[in-house]
């Protein structure tokens, strides 16, 4: 590199001796001794010369500058838009005016697969609920372990308010959650259908208030933003570095606001009128969906009918991820069915993410190398405070980029996750492990990979677009 900064101000014809003891700047030296450079050589430098690096340093480190800008200015923007949201998204809570009104029945539907550890204590909260007027449909999806032993045994208790069926064999291009909720709509008799998941818990008066709240709304559907637990040190890692992008993207004011085509349900609670389910479609329409919930919610907002989100942590819980695998492939049922749907989209998705989460830690950095670049390549000629204020305004702008995100992480981890403050210093691990994850998802989605999603995998040249 020295050599070449050399060979450079040889030929801007620079007074000062490149070669000690020699005073010939187009000789070079290699081990202890002096050589004169080859044809080859001089093409190469003489093609340095001509592409002006006067002009295309200055132009690259300008470019640098405006990504950092604008990756600080990104996460700005996410820190005020989450604060806002925390602070004004509607919250699920009890009704100053008491209604009289007769209660629709709400049909409770609770698909499970291998959910013996968790099944038991959502019924039990379930069960208890302080709404007079409800059903509770348990389906099995071909479940490995105890989970239809302990749907059976809770019909049994509960006779004529639990009813237990097993799903049977998916039909060739369902995913088995959604075939499960389809076969538990078909044996439901209620007005309003309540879908949650095995692993979530209720609160005794959750039923009741979502009710009242889709009712006083005059809505179609209402889905309740849960407290998501994390039961893996992973988990408490990287959920609030993803939590920024889902309460961003999905946060209650964009659901909620007519004007924007963002629909959302959270799986863990989402309540619905059996008309308006009926003609959107039902789970048929989302039946090859591994994010079924978010594509009916996207689907009914779609077709104009009126969702509500609102914020009811301390209503339902959920579990996210049990461990690092289920975070892994978490992950990767995100992004490789996004790929057979819209490849540039999602390589635009993946780039942003790389640029958004690890591109300020890279910039930190090369801002400090930046601050010793003009030592190497620079001629005596060039201004050299102007490239150390360059690296100034990168190291700084990168820097505040670096403190958003840790700031950002901070804030859901108290307000969102319910968590310590300083699993947010664990975001360099977190970005890892994102970026790794979207970039080897990305790779096998290009081959044709596969999905592992609850014991089976789903291959994916088989649920792209529902015809």
């Amino acid at each position: 590199m020295q050599y070449l900064a050399a060979k450079y101000a040889c030929y801007k014809n620079e007074s000062q001796e490149i070669s000690a003891g020699t005073g010939d700047p187009c000789k070079y030296r290699i081990n202890g001794s002096y050589r004169t450079e080859t044809h080859a050589e001089k093409f190469v430098y003489m093609s340095v010369h001509h592409l002006n690096l006067e002009f295309l340093l200055p132009m690259t480190i300008i470019a640098i500058l405006f990504i950092a800008l604008a990756i600080s200015g990104t996460w700005s923007y996410f820190l005020y838009y989450m604060l806002k949201s925390f602070r004004d998204s509607p919250r699920l809570q009890k009704s100053l005016e008491p209604s009289r009104r007769a209660l629709p029945r709400v049909s409770v539907i609770v698909p499970a697969r291998n959910e013996e550890h968790y099944i038991a204590d959502c019924l039990d909260r379930l069960i208890t609920q302080d709404y007079p007027n409800f059903e509770i449909i348990l389906i099995d999806d071909s479940s490995e372990d105890g989970t239809w032993q302990i749907m059976q045994n809770y019909a049994a208790k509960y006779k004529g308010q639990i009813v237990s069926l097993r799903a049977g064999l998916k039909p060739h291009g369902w995913v088995g959650k959604n075939w499960a909720c389809y076969k538990g709509y078909l044996q439901c008799r209620g007005d309003l259908l309540l879908f949650t998941d095995a692993d979530t818990q209720h609160s005794k008066p959750t039923m009741r208030l979502a009710e009242q709240y889709l009712w006083q709304q005059h809505a179609d559907a209402i889905t309740v933003v849960p407290r998501l637990l994390c039961k893996d040190l992973w988990t408490k890692m990287t959920l609030p570095i993803l939590s920024i992008f889902l309460h961003t993207r999905f946060s209650a004011l964009r659901v909620n606001n007519p004007k924007t085509k963002i629909g959302y349900f959270f799986g863990s609670f989402y309540l619905i009128t059996r008309s308006a389910y009926e003609a959107v479609g039902t789970h048929k329409l989302v039946r090859r969906e591994l994010i079924e919930d978010g594509a009916l919610g996207a689907e009914l907002k779609r077709q104009r009918f009126l969702i509500r989100m609102v914020r009811g942590e301390q209503y339902v819980s959920a579990v996210w991820a049990r461990d690092f695998s289920t975070l892994w492939h978490g992950l990767r049922r995100l992004l490789i069915p996004l790929y057979k749907q819209n490849r540039a989209g999602t390589v635009l998705v993946t780039v942003a993410v790389i640029l958004l989460l690890l591109a300020p830690f890279i910039l930190l950095s090369l801002s400090l190398w930046l601050s010793n670049f003009h030592t190497e390549f620079a001629s005596p000629n060039d201004a050299p405070g102007n490239l150390h204020l360059s690296a100034a305004i990168l190291a700084l702008t990168s820097a505040s980029a670096v403190v958003l995100i840790f700031i950002s992480a901070a804030v859901q981890s108290k307000l969102g996750v319910f968590q310590s403050t300083m699993y947010a210093l664990c975001c360099p691990i977190a970005v890892s492990i994102i970026c790794s994850c979207f970039v080897s998802s990305l790779n096998d989605a290009r081959k044709g990979g596969s999905v592992t999603w609850r014991g089976r995998q789903y291959n994916m040249t088989e649920y792209t677009n529902t015809p």
